[in-house]
């Protein structure tokens, strides 16, 4: 059975009952005589399939979860390493979780597990794994480091919490099922306990249906599009986020991973009207199109003047200071941002607690996205509603094979083999 869309998935959802709809219909009903459905009748198209049904392929010759388009739910955890923990400890997590997510991205029960009526469904699973600057220092293998692999330089605006930092590991787990997606971020932190321990874990969420779409870009809570100008063919991908250089084969089909907690102060966002919040990205909120144009993806027109003289897309809107699609091609990056939203600090005045979990891929974040981010620093309006509170950066190794034929059999295999 082909894989299950969000909006089929969703249609069941408005014309079928309880719980039934949450692991779809693939009952058909006869339409009555006259063709037309009766009313509490399915349309067949709409429950052909079903999401238990739709599975991303774990191994590649890259991870998945970075060029698959962005699922409804993400649990992003951030591990230390257990004290005493080695090459050889990290290579028996490595081997136990790779094989852990392989099977739980295709539906099948991991070695040990004993629900296995939790990973029925997996809904676009994916698993995704980092490491961090000290575990090249862990391996013995300080020198081989990445020379980006390190923290990003201070921004003058950031108030970094050191609760959201860098952590040795990183594990993003995503899925268009939030119990899937909970038994799979379970599993994997009860299973590697002896070597990694939780430092944080950030939840968020998109879109549940359109998000997937090569033709729509997910909104955040100020209801803007975010990810107009990431990469969207493979050429691209190659270009912006995959690594194949010179280098050592461990990092061939590697990238780099780039995490940013973001504050966005909805009470004062929403004092705005909206031409204030339209100017102050550069974009129109109905449609995601750049002031000067119709849709979303229209070239800006950054020279454009009002009838007044003025620019109409503000220099120094968001658009206009990140910009690198036209003037810095050399700076873009993939971007895959997931809203949170939760409970208010003790004591707090704010009405809530919101903002994105903000995840960028690319080669080399030195070249890319640290350039991006100075620009944005120095002046960008809406710097007024946000506050970067977390921060951290990851090497992402490259994909996997099942059988280990061209490819690591594990994550990360090649690398701790050699050292």
């Amino acid at each position: 059975m082909s894989p299950l869309s969000r909006r089929g998935f969703l249609t069941g959802l408005s014309v079928t009952a309880g719980g039934a709809a949450l692991v779809g219909c693939s009952r058909a009903v006869e339409p009555a005589a006259g063709g037309a459905p009766q009313e509490g009748q399915i349309d067949q198209v709409a429950v052909e399939t079903r999401l238990q049904d739709a599975i991303v392929p774990f191994d590649g010759v890259h991870q998945a979860g970075i060029a698959t388009p962005a699922q409804a739910q993400l649990n992003l955890i951030g591990f230390a390493l257990v004290e005493g923990v080695d090459r050889a400890g990290l290579t028996r997590l490595m081997r136990s979780w790779t094989e852990d997510s392989r099977r739980l991205c295709t539906g099948e029960t991991p070695l040990g597990s004993l629900e296995p009526e939790l990973v029925t469904a997996p809904a676009n699973l994916t698993v995704t794994c980092g490491f961090g600057p000290r575990v090249f220092d862990v391996i013995g293998l300080p020198e081989q480091r990445p020379e980006w692999l390190k923290p990003l330089p201070g921004y003058s605006l950031d108030q970094l919490d050191p609760k959201w930092g860098q952590t040795d590991l990183v594990i993003q787990v995503c899925s268009d099922d939030p119990l899937m997606l909970s038994h799979a971020t379970r599993h994997l932190v009860r299973s590697g306990t002896d070597y990694a321990r939780v430092r944080w874990m950030q939840q968020g969420f998109l879109n549940a249906d359109g998000a997937r779409a090569k033709d729509r870009t997910p909104r955040n809570l100020f209801g803007q599009v975010d990810g107009t100008v990431n990469p969207r063919e493979e050429e691209a991908f190659d270009e912006q986020v995959w690594i194949h250089d010179d280098g050592p084969a461990w990092m061939q089909g590697s990238t780099s991973m780039v995490m940013r907690r973001i504050t966005m102060n909805m009470d004062t966002w929403e004092r705005l009207d909206r031409t204030s919040r339209e100017e102050s990205m550069g974009r129109r909120l109905d449609n995601g199109a750049p002031l000067t144009g119709e849709k979303e993806f229209d070239k800006p027109d950054y020279d454009a003047t009002d009838k007044y003289g003025l620019p109409v897309i503000d220099r120094q809107s968001h658009m206009f200071r990140a910009k690198a699609p036209d003037d810095h091609p050399e700076q873009k990056f993939l971007r895959r941002p997931f809203n949170y939203d939760i409970a208010p600090e003790p004591g707090s005045e704010q009405l809530s607690n919101s903002g994105l979990v903000f995840l960028a891929f690319q080669k080399d974040p030195v070249l890319q996205y640290d350039p991006v981010q100075k620009r944005l620093d120095e002046a960008d309006r809406l710097n007024e509603w946000i506050t970067h509170i977390g921060s951290a950066v990851y090497w992402i190794p490259p994909g996997t094979s099942a059988d280990g034929r061209g490819r690591d059999a594990f994550w990360a295999q090649s690398l701790l083999d050699d050292a």
